[in-house]
């Protein structure tokens, strides 16, 4: 820390100042002590006989002048005064420097830390406030962020409810006022009108589970399950919808039985929403494969994958949050509602795993890490490619 010109001419004024008065009361000491000894003789005696018995080195040089001596040990102490008070006063400039930072800072400045470089605790204590600061700016955006969220789910959660209610509302006032026809009418009116309440109902199901999921303490029925089994069930209860939409199920399970530790029925969900999600998006496509195995001996992976339309690169880190959906085929017309995705990673999330996806032209990949025993977290390690099935690139150890 660099002191200006006024506070280095403040800290020389006061080792000057010290040093005159330190100099003053060693010549008021010297004085009264000489008085004393003039005044006692047997005083001088004493001081005598101790002079004739101390003796120096191995020449025995003797001590002649009490004086040198008493001069000599003031000047050390003298030293050492100043020397205090210099850094005492030093330190006090210090504090200034650091409080008038800490002022800086809270008069908006957050982008601002303490620059200076000080040796000992001093150095510690701005390390902290910066680490503070910057901890308190990494809340001030979180909590930003988190307002933001809430206005843009509002937004969109009133959109989507907004859009089948009116057509609710139209069709029923067409019913109220009588302007039909025929019985026929009749029921194409208040079907459509249910229709529109079965979509409304899926929105509010989906984000009762989303916004459940997204809190850190949802209790979990954990047990131990063979995940390879769970997928050969799913793809069974899929096959005749898969069919009709002339898509086939594939998969591909190890030989040995994939357990882990987990919760069924919210871990089916995320499966469940992943192949609904391939079904009604994979255009183009004929088959929906679904992998698992081993990563390491803490570590399983799964994916779901299929050969239909490729994800634009764009909207690839989009896909997962809530309401989003890819222009084109992922539109309101398939009927989602946005939040499948959003709750799969939530669910995946809650069991210290991590989700994310990959695209080409010739398949979309939806891959999921997932701790075998239930407490540990993975740290996500996402390749960078796009490339490739669940192959040995994906059975690297984890960090």
């Amino acid at each position: 820390m660099k002191l200006t010109g006024r506070e280095k001419s403040a800290l020389i004024m006061e080792g000057i100042v010290t040093v005159i008065i330190l100099l003053l009361l060693n010549l008021s000491v010297i004085v009264i002590l000489n008085e004393m000894i003039q005044t006692n003789p047997g005083l001088q005696d004493g001081i005598f006989i101790i002079k004739r018995s101390i003796v120096i080195g191995p020449a025995r040089y003797q001590l002649w002048s009490w004086e040198n001596v008493f001069i000599g040990a003031m000047l050390i102490a003298d030293g050492i005064v100043v020397y205090w008070r210099l850094i005492r006063r030093y330190r006090q400039m210090q504090l200034r420097h650091i409080i008038d930072e800490l002022h800086y800072i809270a008069n908006g400045h957050y982008d601002h830390r303490i620059p200076f470089k000080i040796k000992g605790d001093t150095q510690r204590v701005i390390e902290s406030v910066n680490a503070l600061v910057d901890s308190v700016i990494e809340s001030i955006q979180e909590e930003r962020r988190i307002e933001k969220s809430k206005d843009e789910l509002i937004t969109n959660v009133s959109h989507d409810l907004r859009t089948p209610l009116t057509s609710i509302i139209g069709y029923l006032g067409l019913i109220e006022n009588r302007q039909y026809h025929s019985e026929e009418e009749i029921l194409k009116y208040t079907n459509t009108a249910y229709n529109k309440a079965i979509q409304m109902k899926s929105l509010v199901d989906d984000l009762f589970v989303y916004t459940k999921m997204r809190q850190a303490d949802t209790p979990l029925s954990i047990a131990q399950l063979d995940l390879g089994q769970m997928l050969e069930q799913l793809a069974a209860s899929f096959e005749l919808e898969a069919n009709e939409q002339g898509m086939t199920l594939h998969v591909d399970t190890p030989d040995q039985p994939i357990r882990i530790q987990a919760d069924a029925e919210k871990l089916g969900r995320v499966f469940n929403n992943l192949i609904t999600n391939a079904l009604k998006y994979g255009d183009g496509g004929h088959n929906i494969y679904l992998r698992v195995k081993q990563v390491n001996a803490n570590e399983v992976a799964a994916s779901v994958e299929n050969d239909g339309a490729e994800i634009p690169q764009q909207s690839l880190d989009q896909v997962f949050e809530r309401f989003y959906r890819v222009e084109g085929s992922r539109s309101k017309a398939t009927g989602g509602t946005g939040l499948g995705l959003a709750i799969a990673q939530s669910i995946v999330q809650l069991h210290g795993g991590y989700i994310y996806v990959t695209s080409a032209p010739s398949m979309t990949r939806f891959i999921i890490h997932l701790p075998i025993q239930h407490g540990q977290k993975l740290q996500a390690r996402i390749p960078d490619t796009l490339g490739g099935t669940l192959t040995d690139d994906e059975t690297t150890e984890t960090h």
